[in-house]
């Protein structure tokens, strides 16, 4: 299976698809088997302490996933919503929910809610930074996905909810570059060619493409979209210790608010 970069485009329904969803359905359960999902219990203990979330408050996860963040705030009193475009993955989320998480697919880039959870996360590029290639001309910095991210979360938030996101960091990028990477240097998309896993082990090549940022483009899109940054950290992998801005960690995370 290859996966098809003219699905990236954005829609305004899921049904019109998505590069990444293709990728979600092949991988299934086997997404959890990878390293980066094994720190939730710390990421979520460091999230907690940063967006002030106390028992009872409402939580939206954007691209959840299989949930495991989700799971883990539920488990500690907050009550969660997860969207994801992968029915894959909503099935599984939904499968293992504890009280207090629901899960809906839903495309994170026309999302409805209306001012409704007091704080918003999209972590580990669930529906963040994953716009696909830039193919298109009248959008060629391929701004437009994210902002329209963004935008659901400004809309999704109470005045005042608070919100946390990680994108992928450019100068790691560069910095460290292997030899199946494309890096764009005009868009700052990587396109990777990799092979990945079912969870029944059937092996298939695809395609990823991720939108890579640098602090100052990010606290620049995150004002254009209305949302007021309180913080940039570069994210220590695992435990999302805020760390001073680096060029030696793989992804940033933004800390904010809806004014």
């Amino acid at each position: 299976m290859s996966v098809n970069p003219q699905a990236c485009l954005p829609a305004d329904d899921p049904s019109d698809g998505h590069w990444f969803e293709g990728l979600a359905d092949h991988l299934g359960a086997a997404y959890l088997r990878y390293s980066f999902t094994k720190g939730t219990v710390r990421e979520v203990d460091s999230l907690i302490a940063l967006l002030g979330l106390e028992p009872g408050m409402t939580l939206l996860d954007v691209g959840c996933g299989p949930g495991r963040h989700s799971h883990e705030f539920a488990r500690r009193g907050v009550r969660v919503t997860g969207v994801d475009i992968s029915e894959r993955f909503i099935q599984l989320a939904t499968a293992e929910a504890p009280d207090g998480a629901t899960f809906q697919r839903a495309d994170a880039r026309a999302l409805h809610f209306d001012g409704v959870f007091d704080a918003a996360i999209s972590l580990c590029q669930g529906a963040f930074g994953l716009g696909g290639p830039a193919v298109d001309t009248d959008d060629p910095q391929l701004l437009q996905p994210d902002l329209a991210v963004l935008d659901g979360v400004r809309r999704a938030l109470r005045p005042g909810g608070r919100f946390a996101f990680s994108a992928f960091s450019a100068y790691f990028q560069v910095a460290n570059l292997e030899e199946r990477d494309r890096f764009d240097a005009a868009s700052g998309v990587n396109h990777e060619r990799t092979e990945i896993r079912s969870e029944v082990g059937g092996s298939t090549e695809a395609d990823l493409w991720t939108t890579c940022y640098t602090p100052r483009e990010l606290r620049l899109l995150v004002e254009r979209a209305g949302l007021e940054v309180t913080q940039i950290h570069s994210a220590d992998t695992g435990t999302y210790r805020p760390l001073d801005p680096s060029i030696t960690t793989p992804e940033f995370l933004v800390l904010g608010c809806r004014p």
